[in-house]
């Protein structure tokens, strides 16, 4: 392999009005009284944001009604291509221009392909794969001209990239189907579930939503805008509360009334927090007291932004609470897409949603096919 690779180590939330206070921290005392089925706070303490009715007043969401959703695929392509300008410029064009003008593949040439996938946050692990086969096409004589390089290329990234193009697909059996979405502060967690919320509410699902991020006021409030902007109950108490009592009343609150789809925020934690990361295994036991299957999704919200950290972070968030599916936001404002690539080689997770804007539609499901077109430019058959 070539000289980059020489020595390297592979990385790897009863109805009663009530308004939040500031937050403070939570004491894990009252974690571990989560674990016992908990109690109805005192009045006052526990509120319920409920859908707003006819005559309520103009509500703040933190976002417009989204535009009816363009169904033409061409029209589908064009936005993610536009969405993907910034990693495409740093990665596929980059590559095209190292090959424009070359008679042959050799070394030197593979050499300055990798180092282009390497700055493209593709990943050491998938970066050798990659130029690993490459080299062995180029041996076999069954790749030898450099335009047909770009093909060969496509074609390896597809190979990473579709075992993990997976699709949330929420199972009717389990009600509430439970989702409890994770990561560290700052990525969008919240938006990111508003948007979820808000597709699912239009795939006919009945949706409820805990919120579990108690260390935040602006959180909770954040999360009821959303609520009430799109008629779905969100299940809260005062800030600073234990956030697995809030989600074991939300899961008790959802299967009486018989919701479809149980969405649950948590606070974000660095993934080096072990006592916050404790935190999440507590929340899936007592989630367990009342539905031993679930959560049934455990869900990684991403900023692409973040490169190769975003690599460490699910690496990390995976051994402590066991993903079964992620979702990279901000993928619109940085050339450092190839994380896709870097986090399906490494951890093989399905890949549910990436988030290429600001708008409702701009969470869009992960199809890899697509990504790799948009990402070269061509559209697919």
């Amino acid at each position: 392999m070539f000289g980059l690779f020489k020595g390297k180590n592979k990385q790897k939330k009863t109805d009663a009005a009530g308004q939040n206070t500031p937050a403070k921290p939570s004491q894990p005392e009252a974690i571990e009284a989560a674990e016992a089925p908990a109690k109805a706070p005192p009045e006052g303490q526990r509120t319920e944001t409920k859908p707003a009715s006819a005559d309520t007043g103009p509500i703040q969401a933190p976002e417009a009604d989204a535009p009816p959703e363009k169904s033409a695929k061409a029209g589908f392509f064009t936005r993610l291509k536009q969405r993907l300008a910034k990693t495409r410029k740093g990665f596929t064009e980059a590559i095209s221009s190292l090959i424009a003008g070359k008679k042959q593949i050799d070394d030197a040439l593979l050499e300055e392909i990798e180092m282009v996938l390497l700055t493209a946050d593709v990943g050491v692990e998938a970066t050798d794969r990659i130029i690993q086969n490459l080299t062995e096409q180029v041996s076999r004589k069954t790749l030898k001209d450099p335009q047909a390089l770009m093909e060969a290329l496509r074609q390896q990234l597809l190979e990473i990239l579709q075992p993990v193009s997976q699709p949330l697909v929420v199972d009717t059996h389990k009600q509430p189907y439970v989702i409890l979405v994770v990561g560290v502060n700052g990525v969008g967690k919240t938006t990111t579930i508003g948007k979820l919320a808000k597709r699912l509410q239009n795939e006919g699902k009945k949706v409820m939503l805990a919120a579990g991020d108690t260390f935040r006021a602006a959180a909770v409030e954040q999360l009821q805008a959303w609520g009430e902007r799109n008629q779905v109950p969100v299940i809260a108490q005062q800030s600073g509360a234990d956030s697995a009592a809030v989600i074991f009343d939300a899961l008790q609150a959802a299967q009486a009334r018989g919701v479809d789809v149980l969405i649950c925020d948590t606070a974000g934690r660095l993934h080096t927090q072990s006592n916050l990361m404790e935190e999440l295994k507590k929340i899936k036991r007592v989630m367990a007291k009342l539905d031993e299957t679930a959560p049934h999704e455990v869900m990684l919200v991403i900023d692409a932004s973040t490169g190769q950290n975003a690599l460490n972070q699910a690496s990390i968030f995976n051994e402590a609470v066991g993903l079964t599916g992620i979702t990279l936001t901000k993928l619109d404002g940085t050339a450092k897409g190839g994380i896709l690539v870097a986090l399906a080689e490494r951890l093989k997770v399905p890949i549910r949603f990436i988030g290429v804007g600001e708008s409702i539609d701009d969470l869009q499901v992960f199809n890899a096919r697509a990504f790799v077109d948009a990402l070269f430019d061509r559209e697919g058959d």
